[in-house]
């Protein structure tokens, strides 16, 4: 049987939703076609649910632009919608003196972002407010803050629907082709079937390259590799958070350092660390805590022993090797791939919840919309 419908999203993670959602604002029939029996399951669910300031990306980077525009539009929505969340703010911290070089060009790097207000701190107003807090200076960063991201899911899957978007879970995408006018997909599940599109958006997540590599007839130059990069969380056990703010460490390659961050109750998480990994596997190994410790007791020298007990983990879906530079964002349409109707999201990972309204914005320029 072949069904035909306008569009069809892959993936119901926040960017999936956020794109969906745009797409029947427009009045568009939409399918959003999802392997797992839940919206955002894997990436989506599996991190720090910050909402990021847009200070690290290299300037001029989708991962820069789309940040800075997404953190706006983000907390516009969220206060208009009533999603939860708390402008809490961060500081970046530097342990030595020889970090301190590292904050000054994170500071000029978020103004060529468009982030003017972050401000150098010295220590004792760091002591002030973070009272547990040991460094040699540090960052402020106002606009950073923290997110209910499945009450966000939920907030964009309804939009969506109310809107005539229709989420079809535990529908696997088993594979298709370019055809002429859109594309031709082979849908697993319950109800199989073949499905006819005019406009197809990749918004697999982790599975995105190899979806884009099962579609014959796609340019598989256009197609890159991906990699799996594991981080891994613990949290704060037996011991009340003496934290107000998120606290990072000056950034390391792969991530941005082993980092607290909060919930909307005020409890306290440590990670994610950098684990690169071949397969996905949630599981958090108690024997990496050892490492954890380490890293936290750099900037919060008091943390208890046994303290820390294992949380969870998510994947990055990374567009390149352990050890070589980080990778852009790369979300291509029919002008870049030459392929009518379709658009492909690879490697998105943070900050793809803050940018995920602007993303959505993206996506309907690339299709033309």
């Amino acid at each position: 049987m072949t069904e035909t419908v306008e569009c069809v999203v892959i993936g119901a993670g926040v960017v999936g939703l956020a794109i969906a959602r745009a797409l029947a604002l427009q009045g568009r029939e939409v399918v959003v076609l999802e392997a797992e029996n839940a919206v955002g399951t894997h990436t989506s669910s599996r991190n720090s649910e910050v909402i990021h300031a847009g200070i690290y990306y290299p300037t001029g980077s989708l991962k820069a632009r789309l940040c800075v525009a997404g953190k706006r539009a983000l907390y516009a929505y969220c206060a208009d919608r009533g999603v939860p969340y708390d402008n809490c703010g961060k500081l970046i911290v530097a342990c030595s003196e020889d970090e301190l070089a590292g904050l000054d060009k994170l500071r000029r790097q978020a103004i060529a972002n468009g982030v003017g207000d972050l401000a150098f701190i010295e220590p004792r107003v760091v002591q002030q407010m973070e009272p547990e807090i040991r460094c040699v200076g540090a960052l402020q960063s106002p606009s950073t803050g923290i997110i209910d991201s499945h009450a966000l899911m939920l907030a964009y899957q309804g939009e969506a629907e109310a809107a005539g978007a229709m989420i079809a879970f535990l529908s696997p995408v088993e594979g298709g082709r370019v055809a002429q006018g859109g594309a031709e997909l082979q849908v697993g599940g319950a109800a199989a079937m073949r499905l006819r599109c005019k406009c197809l958006v990749n918004s697999a997540g982790l599975g995105a390259p190899a979806l884009a590599a099962s579609l014959a007839d796609f340019p598989k130059a256009h197609v890159p590799p991906g990699y799996l990069c594991k981080g891994n969380y613990f949290t704060l056990s037996g011991v009340k958070s003496p934290f107000r703010r998120l606290i990072y460490p000056a950034p390391e390659q792969a991530g941005l350092g082993v980092h607290v961050t909060l919930d909307l109750a005020g409890q306290a998480r440590f990670g994610p660390d950098v684990e690169w990994v071949d397969s996905l596997d949630y599981r958090v190994d108690p024997a990496r805590g050892d490492k954890f410790y380490a890293a936290i007791r750099r900037y919060w020298p008091g943390l208890p022993d046994g303290a820390l007990a294992p949380g969870y983990a998510g994947m990055r879906p990374k567009l390149q090797k352990q050890g070589e530079p980080a990778k852009d964002f790369v979300i291509e349409g029919p002008a870049d791939h030459g392929v009518p109707g379709v658009v492909n999201l690879f490697g998105i990972e943070s900050p793809g919840l803050t940018a995920s309204l602007a993303i959505a914005d993206m996506v309907l320029e690339k299709l033309g919309a």
